[in-house]
């Protein structure tokens, strides 16, 4: 695991992990208004939509459809709160729309699909993501257009086989403006993979099927920055970037459950969630000091 300090100035960091907190904040508003959902994925991940969307991503909030845009595919659909959450930090969806989340009649739905702007495909079935992906990267060499598309897995995903399909697909064709994140929380719904079906070890299979291969912390802002920077100097080969993450990262509570890969809240216990999301981070960004 790449640990290594960020090369990256401090401000930027900093500021990133401001937008990671905001990111929490929005999931957790969007939880509680139905009492349930996918909060510890959301949680988990906001450090890397942070870093892509408010750093990395070309990407125009206002022109959707722009040809040359960066993609981000969601492959698990269920990580949407997520997605929304990033989606209204950076002015694509308003803010308020978020307390719609997993209404009847929403385009918050809590497994993601193309009805919301911003979503690049439609989830829930696990194992398509990639494939997708794939298939925009030959269309974008196709016409010669430089966009890249940045995309999400599970370690309980890689479960599937046509995940393995696609991902040798990518190192056939040489898709280095591919770019895939594989969040190893070590959660899926009915336990952990090593448990379930074990994926493990991960970075040594991915780099076996020809993919350049890092594995970082996946809640460190820093090591999502240079990882990706690194990734970039590499040509001729999709990346990986394998990400250990914690779910229900930032609200101690759900960090220590058991499960967390649907969870159910009584409304008396938002107040104090949310006081340990505000409290588990010092005032210039750092995590938790206690």
């Amino acid at each position: 695991m790449n640990n290594a300090q960020t090369s990256e100035p401090q401000s930027k960091i900093r500021s990133l992990e401001h937008r990671a907190l905001s990111l929490r904040r929005h999931v957790l508003r969007m939880a509680e208004r139905v009492g349930q959902g996918y909060v510890g994925q959301g949680l988990g991940i906001a450090d890397l939509l942070a870093v892509l969307y408010f750093d990395e991503m070309k990407y125009d909030a206002k022109n959707l459809k722009w040809s040359d845009r960066d993609r981000f595919v969601l492959s698990i659909g269920h990580y949407s709160i997520g997605l929304y959450a990033a989606l209204a930090e950076a002015g694509v969806i308003e803010i308020d729309e978020l307390d719609t989340y997993g209404a009847d009649e929403s385009r918050l739905e809590m497994s993601g699909s193309e009805i919301t702007p911003g979503f690049e495909m439609t989830g829930g079935s696990l194992g398509h993501g990639l494939g997708q992906a794939v298939g925009m990267a030959l269309g974008l060499r196709l016409d010669k257009r430089q966009a890249r598309i940045f995309t999400l897995l599970s370690d309980g995903e890689l479960q599937e086989g046509a995940t393995w399909e696609a991902a040798m697909a990518a190192a056939h064709y040489s898709l280095d403006g591919l770019f895939a994140f594989i969040d190893c929380n070590n959660q899926q719904a009915d336990g952990p993979p090593a448990r379930v079906l074990n994926v493990e070890p991960v970075h040594q299979k991915w780099e076996a099927f020809g993919w350049d291969t890092q594995r970082i912390d996946g809640n460190n802002i820093g090591a999502l920055v240079d990882a990706i920077d690194r990734a970039k100097t590499v040509n001729g080969k999709p990346h990986a970037i394998v990400l250990d993450t914690l779910m229900g990262k930032g609200v101690r509570a759900f960090e220590q459950r058991e499960k967390n890969h649907f969870i159910r809240v009584d409304a008396s216990e938002w107040s104090a969630l949310r006081e340990q999301l505000e409290s588990g981070m010092t005032p210039s960004g750092d995590e938790r000091i206690s």
